[in-house]
């Protein structure tokens, strides 16, 4: 036999003998479950909270009429009202979720006070105050998408967003002039605008399905008008195209529930 040939035979039952050892050692390693990537699944939401609202100003055309000095004792405020939402929603994985919701804004008390001067005779000036009344309400629904920002010892941050529509209802409007014994009125009127909100909070994992949720939203619902204005006494009433009540906001805080199907 050549060395040559001797070289070859030698490689040859080298290789093999690795490649058993290679195969015994496969053999005797573990078997590892692949672990599943997360999936999602769909849920339902509702939840209760409390508005905290704010408008930029209240606008009418005779504002500034002629004759006639104003400026706001109070621009106007909303009373916090009591809110009432239901959605329903998908959860796409860990990080990401999305859900649609419809929410009952109940009415809240609206108060603003002008004080006006009549110049129309400089010489005897009258000084007098409109003290405003009205209540609002909203149905509002949302497209909303939120992050979950990890679970940390089964709470789960989160900050999302929403866009969608609001129909704003103003109701029971009512001026009174004390000084002066005179008042004015103006029916119901609702009007649908675009809106969109912000949201963060903190959700609670109680069970595998269950989740209670803390949130905060910022809210922008547009805005909001009455019928037309009338005066108590017909023969003052002008034509006017009602009180309008600009950029309503609202701080809302909401405590619900969700519950997540496997």
């Amino acid at each position: 036999m050549t060395k040559s040939r001797i070289v070859a035979l030698a490689i040859a039952a080298g290789l093999g003998c690795g490649i058993s050892a290679g195969a015994a050692v496969a053999a005797d390693l573990p078997y590892v479950e692949p672990v599943p990537l997360a999936t999602g699944g769909w849920y339902l939401r509702g939840a209760i909270g409390m508005s905290n609202q704010r408008l930029d100003n209240l606008e009418y055309q005779y504002f500034e009429a002629p004759g006639y000095a104003t400026s706001w004792i109070n621009e106007g405020d909303f009373s916090s009202a009591p809110t009432f939402s239901l959605g329903a929603g998908y959860k796409f994985n860990d990080w990401f979720r999305a859900d649609l919701t419809g929410q009952y804004r109940a009415k809240a008390n609206f108060n603003a006070t002008q004080s006006v001067v009549d110049l129309r005779n400089p010489s005897v000036p009258v000084y007098y105050t409109d003290d405003y009344t009205a209540r609002k309400s909203e149905w509002l629904f949302l497209a909303n998408g939120y992050v979950d920002l990890g679970t940390y010892r089964g709470i789960t941050p989160y900050l999302g967003a929403g866009i969608g529509t609001s129909r704003n209802t103003i109701s029971g409007f009512r001026d009174v002039n004390p000084e002066l014994g005179g008042s004015g009125y103006a029916d119901s009127k609702s009007q649908w605008n675009f809106a969109w909100a912000l949201h963060a909070g903190l959700g609670f994992q109680v069970t595998e399905n269950l989740i209670f949720d803390l949130g905060y939203s910022f809210v922008d619902l547009g805005n909001a008008k009455t019928d037309t204005a009338y005066n108590s006494d017909p023969q003052w009433s002008r034509a006017n195209d009602g009180f309008k009540f600009k950029n309503i906001t609202s701080h809302d805080v909401n405590f619900g529930i969700r519950y997540q199907f496997n």
